[in-house]
């Protein structure tokens, strides 16, 4: 036993992962399997089990002889054994970089500022900001009276909060109108299963209210006695039945306020920056519905903002009398509408604010009490257009980076003419703006600092365009070290995610720079399936089209390998999640074109999945993939679902990570497809499976811990490359 010190604080990840893997290398030597001495060859990876499942639709057959992986208690003995085998396997063949680890590790977490906050934001009479402590793996939140900041309170301690837990999340708090109650929601298990718990703010002690297994909304009605949560189908884990809790009372007086019976739909509450309504806001990928409670009569039944349509997606923001609405009917890049509170339910009745444009995108808006202020990209890039409600007057702020990113930092004042955003790029670390509306000049307040001798003069930023296979111009955005780029001779680390609308904007990470100063380049394609080049792009890489994913990611490769970014024979691509499943095709149909693929909790087994309603996220998720269950869908899935077109042929090296307590994409999912590759692959390639035993789909909760995955993948993928200058 020993005790750890206040200023030894910061060894404590380090030591847990030195833990995890005697552990790890102990199963694996009582398993049978020798602890390599630097000779890949001498371990003999682990070998699942086979038992055949016969699973048939349309008239087809399937066999899935690795679907017994599945277990939904995560208790069986078996899949446990097999976890842990792939897991002391993994160290065994990793064990020779494990210095290289080492060293990334405190490379990586050493960039980091030890103490570090956040700029404060002003709301109602408070200043609130987030701050980590030397050592700390969590941060606090903290307020101080906006008119004496230095009278610092602290809200929560995640640290102390933490203690006794392998993953801890705060996943919201959100403090009551009269500023006296704080209510918080708390993950310990990264199954994304919330507790809400609350703290009297004025004595400090905590309440004795207990909301557990929910969503992490939460919404304070004018009382300050009241809340509105959302509670979760205990199956599929979808948030689906908003109630009202009363302070004080227990949880079995709750009133359900509102149920959602479509699985497609997924329920969250919020409270309007005017403090005038509850908001249940219930969306699927395509198609939202708001119901609104008016927050100072809790009892009072929803009233319909605006029935659900097929292919209709709103979003609103309140103020005074009047609901502004970012929306795409008629509108395929969205455009801005107002209404009245008093004429709800009526789309004939909005007013147009800002039109809808075939080549901008509106991406984002927030109103003031005198300024409106949109997010727009253009050609892929965002722009902040100001307007001034009182004489419409506007201004275009653009910025001059090639390649970059902006987004709306918290403005919960609307009585201010002060706007807060945040800007970054691949060579520019995350910075807090404040803009003034009225004059349109922007100050810094704060750019995150990176430790280690970072000089962004060092690097270059490109953006490029290729041409994909049918013609469409794809942009890829690019970064490396000046002073190291060799045309035709550089390593190139690309990366896609491509669904859902969800644009991957190129935006700065410190980790990165352990391999642009190893001489790397590093490359985001922005596939379609994405937004970036507007709500068509998304279209175009989504159902019947989901293909278009794949092939722009493989072009986009061979396009940079074309133009010298790369060494044909140094090329390494990843992705997580949907940006796994873009690993798991280019590993089936383009295994020559890369060294290694890094695929990050991966959604590879998609005809299983979308066959089974039971899992979170499948029904909710037919928009995006298709119902397999109508054979045009299933057959197209098929034709390109990683885990079915594994076939006897040789594949890069691979690294693959997932968690077991992942809820998005179950760890059954990367385990039977890592199995099904070894039984049929042929070659001697490395093919490795990293499980997070306590974590979920986001990895290590912990500030520090999560960048021993980094260094893991970063050493897998620099040892390939036989970088010199390492």
């Amino acid at each position: 036993m020993f005790e750890v010190m206040p200023s030894d604080m910061h060894v404590l990840p380090e030591l847990r992962y030195l833990l995890r893997r005697s552990v790890l290398i102990l199963s694996l030597l009582l398993s049978g399997c020798s602890v390599p001495d630097n000779k890949v060859n001498d371990i003999s990876p682990p070998v699942a089990q086979q038992h055949e499942k016969r699973v048939s639709i349309h008239g087809i057959d399937r066999i899935d002889e690795y679907y017994w992986i599945r277990d939904d208690t995560r208790k069986d003995p078996d899949v446990l054994n097999l976890l842990a085998e792939e897991n002391a396997y993994t160290s065994a063949v990793m064990a020779g970089s494990e210095k290289l680890q080492h060293d990334l590790f405190v490379e990586i977490s050493g960039r980091l500022v030890a103490n570090d906050r956040t700029v404060p934001v002003k709301k109602g009479n408070y200043l609130y900001l987030r701050e980590f402590h030397e050592g700390g793996e969590y941060p606090l939140y903290i307020r101080s009276p906006a008119d004496n900041p230095k009278d610092e309170e602290v809200l929560l301690d995640a640290n102390n909060m933490s203690k006794g837990h392998e993953f801890y999340h705060i996943g919201n708090w959100s403090v009551s109108p009269g500023e006296g109650l704080l209510a918080f929601a708390e993950d310990v298990v990264s199954r994304r299963e919330y507790t809400i718990r609350f703290k009297d703010l004025t004595t400090g002690e905590r309440l004795k209210d207990e909301i557990p297994k929910v969503a992490p909304s939460i919404a304070w009605a004018a009382d300050n006695r009241t809340v509105f949560y959302v509670d979760k189908n205990p199956e599929t884990l979808l948030p689906y039945r908003v109630y009202r809790h009363e302070i004080g009372s227990s949880r079995s007086d709750d009133v359900q306020v509102y149920e959602e019976l479509d699985d497609a739909f997924s329920t969250s509450v919020y409270v309007t920056r005017s403090q005038k309504f509850i908001v249940i806001s219930i969306e699927s990928i395509e198609a939202t519905e708001i119901r609104l409670i008016d927050a100072n009569n809790t009892s009072s039944s929803p009233k319909t903002f605006l029935p659900r349509e097929d292919s209709h997606e709103y979003k609103l923001r309140h103020i005074d009398d009047m609901f502004y609405i970012r929306t795409n009917w008629q509108a395929d890049n969205f455009r801005l509408m107002k209404v009245k509170d008093s004429e709800l339910g009526d789309k004939a009745m909005w007013q147009e604010v800002i039109a809808h444009r075939p080549g901008i995108l509106l991406r984002d808006f927030e109103v003031f009490n005198d300024y409106l202020v949109a997010v727009e990209q253009s050609n892929g890039l965002p722009q902040l257009r100001i307007i001034k409600l009182y004489d419409e007057a506007e201004r275009v702020i653009t910025f001059s980076e090639s390649a970059y990113t902006v987004y709306l930092h918290s403005n919960p004042e609307v009585s201010s003419s002060k706007l807060r955003y945040v800007y970054s790029s691949l060579t520019t670390p995350l910075s807090d703006f404040e803009l003034d509306m009225e004059t349109g000049e922007s100050i810094l307040l704060k750019e995150e600092k990176v430790l280690g001798g970072f000089d962004r003069s060092l690097y270059r930023t490109e953006r490029r365009m290729f041409s994909a296979r049918d013609g469409t111009q794809v942009p890829v955005s690019l970064v490396y070290r000046r002073d190291l780029y060799r045309k035709g001779t550089n390593p190139i680390y690309l990366y896609a995610y491509g669904a859902y609308g969800y644009s991957m904007n190129p935006s700065f990470l410190s980790k990165r720079l352990s391999l642009l100063d190893r001489g790397f380049v590093y490359a985001i394609v922005h596939v379609r399936g994405g937004s970036e080049l507007g709500r068509q792009w998304y279209e175009d890489g989504k159902l019947l089209n989901k293909k278009n994913s794949f092939f722009d990611f493989i072009d986009g490769t061979r396009f940079l390998i074309a133009e010298g970014y790369a060494s044909a024979d140094k090329v390494f691509a990843a992705g997580g999640s949907a940006g796994g499943l873009i690993m798991g095709v280019i590993a089936n149909e383009a295994p020559g074109l890369y060294q290694g693929i890094v695929a990050d909790v991966p959604f590879v087994d998609v005809v299983t999945t979308m066959l089974d309603e039971s899992i979170p996220l499948t029904s909710g998720e037919f928009t995006e993939w298709g119902n397999p269950k109508d054979k045009q869908f299933y057959q197209y899935m098929l034709s390109y679902s990683p885990y079915d077109q594994v076939k006897a042929q040789k594949y890069p090296n691979m690294l693959v990570t997932t968690g077991l307590n992942d809820s998005q994409v179950q760890y059954f999912e990367p385990v039977k497809w890592v199995s099904r590759l070894r039984r049929l692959k042929l070659d001697d390639n490395l093919l490795l499976i990293s499980i997070s035993m306590d974590s979920g789909h986001s990895g290590a909760s912990g500030r520090y811990e999560r960048h021993w995955q980094d260094a893991l993948e970063y050493a897998f993928v620099l040892e390939l490359s036989d970088n010199d200058s390492r």
